[in-house]
């Protein structure tokens, strides 16, 4: 996971930017398939005030969207963050 500084949005909104790192075994046609990934993502508000650390398992909920409006690039906005006990 990165972390970003800590931003506002025009409306004074805080913003984070994270880059969060998925690591999984799943099962496609029959046959287990490691998975990695990275996904960039964002909270806003209340949420982006979250203490996280580099290396901190979490669970993220949340939705997809374009990065902008001219931009085809996703980016995942957090509605939840839950750390993970390791």
């Amino acid at each position: 996971m990165q972390i970003e500084p800590l931003r506002y949005t025009p409306a004074g909104l805080p913003l984070l930017s994270v880059v969060l790192r998925h690591v999984s075994e799943q099962v496609e046609a029959g046959m287990k398939r490691k998975v990695e990934c990275e996904v960039n993502a964002v909270a806003i508000g209340d949420l982006a005030l979250t203490k996280l650390a580099l290396g901190t398992q979490i669970r993220a909920i949340g939705f997809l969207a374009k990065r902008s409006l001219k931009s085809t690039q996703l980016v995942m906005h957090i509605n939840q963050i839950a750390v993970l006990n390791n």
